[in-house]
C-alpha cells in the first residue's frame, strides 16, 4: 500500500504544478480498518510492473449506497496513475473492468472515489496550473489514454481563479455588502465564526455543517450522504489542520445553521516542500503555512453550501462580504474555488461579478460494461 501511495510522487516529483497525495493521510484513507466508507465499498488495488518497475495504480470501488441512491451498478476507478505507455493503462483499466463485472456490475466510471471528499475527476485543462490539494492533477495523456480505450466523458467540472479586488472593480463595489445587508434584515441571517476550535468541536458543529453539505450536494452528480460514522471521521482528521478564522457559518434568528463556509491558506507549496510526508519534518512546512505565516498568497475555497430552501435568500452574499475584506487584509492575491460541475447555471452564477475565470476544467469518463 506504501508503495501504491508513493508512486503518484515518483510519477510527479519533477513536476512543477503536482501537488502529491500526502502519505500519511492517503494511507488513512485506504486503510480498511480507518476509513468508514469500507462499510459500504468493496475495494480492490491493483499495481501494474513492467521490466520489474511499478508503472501505474489503479483502486477499483463499488459504493453499494451510492449505487442504490442513483439507480445504478457502476465499478468506480480512482488513484489512477500511469505512464504514458497504452498497454499499462489498458491493464490497470481491464482490471477494474474485469473485478467489477464479476460483481454484476454493469459501467466503469471515474475518476472517483469513496465519497465526494475524496479527489474526483480527471484533469483536462489548466495542466500548466498549481494544483491544490485534494484535487488530481494528471498529465494531458491521461484524458486521451482513456479515450481511446472507449471510454466517453460523463459530467465535468471547472474551477476558477478568483481575484481579490484592487482599485476600482465591480467586486469593490456594494453589490455583496448590499445584499448581505439586505438578508440580515429581511430575513434576520448572520454570519458567524467561532472563538475557538474548541468551540467547534465540543459543539458537534463539523457534524452540522457536513449535514448541511448533505443537503446542500444531495442532488449533485454522484453524491452520496455522509452517515455519522463518517461525519465523525473527518471531524478528526481534519479539524487539526483547519484554522477556526477561515470557517464561517450562516444561521437563521433562531441559531440554525443554513450555510457553511470553510477555507484555508494553500498548501500546495508546503506539501511539495515537504515531499508529501508529515515525518520526520514535513511537519513544519504545513504549520509554517497554516499558522505563522502572516501574508498568504491563494486561498483555497474547500467548501460552501447552503441548505437549498435558503439558496434564493442571499446567504452567499453573506459570506463574500466577509471574504473579500478578509483576504485583501491577510494579503491574498486569489481564491482557488473547488471543483464546480459545469452544468450547475445556478452555482456558476454567483461568480459573475467577480473578477474570475475558469483556469481548469476536470471530467469523469465511463464506459458501458455490458
Amino acid at each position: 500500500m506504501r508503495a501504491f501511495v508513493r508512486f503518484n510522487y515518483e510519477l510527479y516529483k519533477d513536476c512543477p504544478y503536482a501537488v502529491p497525495d500526502l502519505l500519511e493521510d492517503t494511507l488513512v484513507t485506504l486503510d480498511a480498518n480507518s476509513n468508514p466508507a469500507f462499510r459500504f465499498c468493496q475495494v480492490a488495488f491493483f499495481l501494474a510492473r513492467k521490466e520489474g518497475r511499478i508503472v501505474g495504480r489503479v483502486a477499483a470501488i463499488i459504493n453499494a449506497r451510492a449505487n442504490e441512491r442513483w439507480g445504478r451498478q457502476e465499478v468506480r476507478f480512482g488513484w489512477i496513475d500511469f505512464i504514458d505507455d497504452l498497454e499499462v493503462s489498458k491493464a490497470l483499466l481491464e482490471a477494474v473492468e474485469a473485478w467489477g463485472r464479476e460483481r454484476g456490475m454493469m459501467q466503469m466510471v471515474g475518476p472517483l472515489g469513496f465519497t465526494d471528499l475524496d479527489p474526483e475527476g480527471m484533469l483536462t485543462d489548466g495542466y500548466d496550473q498549481l494544483s491544490t490539494l485534494n484535487t488530481i492533477y494528471n498529465y494531458p495523456y491521461y484524458p486521451q489514454h482513456l479515450l481511446e480505450l472507449g471510454f466517453e466523458k460523463e459530467t465535468g467540472w471547472v474551477e476558477r481563479k478568483v481575484f481579490f479586488p484592487k482599485g476600482e472593480h465591480e467586486a469593490n463595489n456594494t453589490k455583496y455588502f448590499r445584499i448581505a445587508r439586505m438578508t440580515e434584515e429581511r430575513y434576520g441571517f448572520r454570519l458567524r465564526h467561532f472563538r475557538s476550535k474548541s468551540e467547534i468541536r465540543k459543539g458537534g458543529y463539523v457534524e452540522t455543517m457536513l449535514g448541511v453539505i448533505n443537503k446542500a450536494y444531495a442532488d449533485l452528480y454522484g453524491y452520496n450522504e455522509l452517515d455519522d460514522q463518517q461525519m465523525q471521521w473527518y471531524a478528526k482528521r481534519f479539524l487539526q489542520m483547519l484554522d477556526r478564522n477561515y470557517i464561517s457559518v450562516v444561521e437563521t434568528q433562531e441559531g440554525e445553521i443554513i450555510g457553511v463556509s470553510v477555507c484555508m491558506p494553500s498548501l500546495s507549496r508546503a506539501v511539495q516542500k515537504a515531499k508529501a510526508k508529515l515525518f520526520p519534518f514535513g511537519w513544519w512546512h504545513i504549520v509554517r503555512e497554516l499558522f505563522l505565516k502572516q501574508r498568504h498568497q491563494i486561498l483555497d475555497m474547500l467548501l460552501i453550501g447552503v441548505l437549498p430552501e435558503y439558496q434564493d435568500k442571499g446567504a452567499n452574499a453573506l459570506f463574500f462580504a466577509d471574504m473579500i475584506p478578509f483576504g485583501i487584509n491577510h494579503g491574498f492575491e486569489w481564491a482557488e474555488t473547488h471543483p464546480q460541475l459545469e452544468d450547475n447555471l445556478a452555482g456558476q452564477m454567483q461568480w459573475k461579478n467577480l473578477d474570475c475565470s475558469i483556469h481548469k476544467r476536470r471530467a469523469v469518463f465511463c464506459k458501458k460494461l455490458s
